[in-house]
């Protein structure tokens, strides 16, 4: 084991109640498993104080409550956990595969045809690209515990709207940047429409409220509208589960 050391990470205070860490190891994927591993240790050996932990790409912001706890204290733990975490290993031993059922293009203010005109890739070939990666869910975004992953080959970053839509559909698939995403809500959005999934991603009655986590596994299927209305509502679930 290679334990992640403290010039490996950057710690800083982020306002009163929380602390900011990155990682700097130099490699993308390894900067991405120690944030996400620090994470869970967080959540799994709870100090007193500590309210919660958001991950993102390359950092994660730790939150606590400044009335019964001091930044001194958050960090000293912080930097007791890092110790555990091995940047080489992989966060998920046996991570679980979801396949995403996609109808492209669609009446819901699709935006493939000018993700067509910017890549300079007809709307064929970026349906394939988009459908050719096995994704891994990178962390949560919003809106909704979105799966936020890196895009599909393209030729060039994909813009977002110059004037974000009031209201897009929940379970619309989107791009911008070079990354992908699912919207598992209704809510505004900026991003480039390419189609939509009938599955339903969010169960406010479910804890967690989305069936997938970092880590995970995400492919895309192609289906037709009479799929499209033969799987409308159901949930998304591994594969191999019952949905």
């Amino acid at each position: 084991m290679s334990p992640v050391r403290l010039t490996d990470v950057r710690v800083a205070e982020c306002g009163p109640a929380a602390l900011r860490v990155s990682a700097r190891l130099g490699d993308r994927e390894r900067d991405w498993r120690v944030v996400h591993g620090l994470s869970r240790r967080l959540a799994e050996r709870q100090e007193p104080g500590l309210i919660g932990s958001i991950p993102t790409y390359e950092s994660v912001l730790v939150e606590f409550d400044p009335t019964t706890t001091t930044v001194a204290l958050v960090a000293e733990h912080v930097n007791r956990l890092l110790d555990t975490i091995d940047p080489d290993e992989p966060l998920e031993a046996a991570p679980r595969s979801f396949v995403v059922p996609v109808l492209y293009g669609g009446p819901w203010q699709s935006d493939l045809d000018e993700v067509s005109r910017l890549s300079g890739l007809d709307q064929e070939e970026v349906i394939r690209r988009h459908l050719a990666p096995l994704y891994t869910v990178r962390c949560l975004g919003a809106p909704g515990g979105s799966p936020m992953l890196d895009g599909p080959d393209l030729t060039v970053p994909i813009p977002r709207l110059a004037s974000p839509r009031a209201s897009v559909p929940a379970g619309v698939v989107s791009l911008a940047g070079r990354q992908a995403t699912i919207a598992p809500a209704t809510a505004p959005g900026g991003w480039r429409v390419i189609g939509r999934t009938p599955l339903t991603i969010l169960d406010l009655t479910r804890e967690p409220l989305v069936p997938y986590r970092p880590g995970d596994l995400l492919r895309f299927e192609r289906i037709d509208e009479v799929a499209f209305e033969r799987l409308s509502g159901r949930a998304l679930a591994p594969d191999g589960a019952e949905s």
